[in-house]
């Protein structure tokens, strides 16, 4: 494998990190800057959906620029937003930073996925973009921990300036190492949006739409939550993230073994089935410390054991447009992120975080619903998804 697809991987993992890395300090920036836990959640809302809304129109707008120095002057950008990040004096200051890390950091995003594929043989190109994926699945996932165990010892700031070195850092590993690349046509955002009239691929975006917005109704609070419905201290906090972060990736492998030995259609149903229940249970096992940790472990594997198995079956489902697919899905994820944290800011301030995984779970029932709807359509491009449903 290209070593330049790591330094690609890296970047990713530094600009997908910021997103979720506030989730883990919202109680200290909220007491800090004297707002809500439910205003401090929708610093991750509106980065969620700033990420979701440029990635593709940045890339449109963007497509004439040679990548390198394209790719340098939006690390840049990003490390500006970061820097204003960790200095801002109010919520006002601190909502414009994340608005410039997020359109900067959704570049950087698709860049990497692009320059990947664009740096390695036809032969090695499906593990360097999976290599850029592992990047962004793992900075979501490990994104909150860092930020809790930073903003514990150092302040909320702290994640912002790590992240700054960070990126001065790919700065330099992309200076050094990556050679120019001459830019490629860019499909139209119009075009790519065509591909959603088949309401096969549309039901199939909305299964992770649907389930990302579920999760992040209780993840963006679950700090809150473990302090006030479980009442854990910050010690043990961390310890949660922790184990959370860890059964996450244990889950994306575990999603894959089982798109492979069960099939797509199948897997994709149990998983989203036994997330929905996962989220149902876990308030009702708020009196054992026990139990609640084997139900959040398996809550965790489940929110990342979907990927592998989504990802073959938009592949199946329309492999002509696959490359298309995938950036949508990015797109559908970080708007449910976006939709998740806002309705779960509504819950905590209107009702209680208590109730956040119920009201998740209700658009993980969404999920699966559309899961049902997609698989059972037909298509002259992927017939098997229908064949392996009915067989199974």
């Amino acid at each position: 494998m290209n070593f330049r697809v790591y330094i690609l991987a890296i970047a990713s993992f530094v600009a997908g990190t910021v997103e979720l890395i506030i989730g883990g300090v919202l109680d200290l920036v909220s007491n800090d800057l004297h707002v809500s836990i439910s205003a401090a959640g929708q610093l991750i809302t509106v980065y969620s959906l700033v990420f979701a809304l440029a990635a593709p129109t940045l890339l449109a707008v963007t497509s004439k620029f040679e990548r390198k120095k394209l790719y340098i002057c939006t690390l840049f950008v990003f490390l500006i937003g970061n820097i204003l990040a960790a200095v801002s004096p109010t919520y006002t200051w601190l909502m414009a930073a994340r608005i410039l890390t997020a359109a900067s950091g959704s570049l950087v995003v698709v860049l990497s996925l692009t320059m990947a594929a664009a740096v390695t043989t036809p032969a090695y190109r499906g593990r360097a973009i999976g290599i850029i994926f592992m990047g962004i699945s793992g900075s979501l996932v490990l994104g909150v921990p860092i930020g809790m165990v930073l903003g514990a010892n150092f302040g909320w700031q702290a994640p912002f300036i790590l992240i700054s070195v960070l990126t001065v850092i790919s700065i330099i590993g992309v200076s050094f190492f990556l050679s120019k690349i001459p830019p490629k046509p860019a499909v139209p955002l119009g075009q790519q949006l065509a591909t959603l009239k088949n309401k096969k691929i549309l039901s199939a975006q909305m299964i992770s739409f649907f389930m990302l917005t579920g999760h992040m109704t209780l993840y963006a609070y679950f700090t809150p939550y473990l302090k006030n419905v479980m009442g854990l201290n910050g010690v043990l906090v961390s310890l949660f993230y922790f184990i959370f972060g860890v059964a996450a990736v244990m889950g994306g492998g575990v999603g894959g073994w089982a798109s492979d030995k069960f099939g797509t259609a199948r897997s994709i149903l149990s998983i989203v089935a036994c997330f929905g229940v996962a989220l149902v249970l876990l308030p009702l096992t708020a009196q054992s410390i026990y139990i609640f940790t084997i139900v959040m472990i398996l809550w965790s594997m489940l929110s990342w054991a979907i990927s592998p198995a989504q990802q073959n079956y938009l592949i199946q489902a329309a492999p002509e447009t696959s490359d298309i697919q995938m950036g949508l899905n990015t797109t559908a994820i970080h708007l449910g992120i976006a939709l998740g944290s806002a309705i779960g800011g509504i819950v905590v301030e209107s009702y209680s975080v208590h109730y956040n995984a119920w009201v998740g779970s209700a658009f993980v029932l969404l999920a699966f619903f559309c899961a049902v709807f997609s698989l059972t359509r037909p298509s002259a491009a992927e017939p098997a998804a229908d064949q392996e449903l009915q067989a199974n």
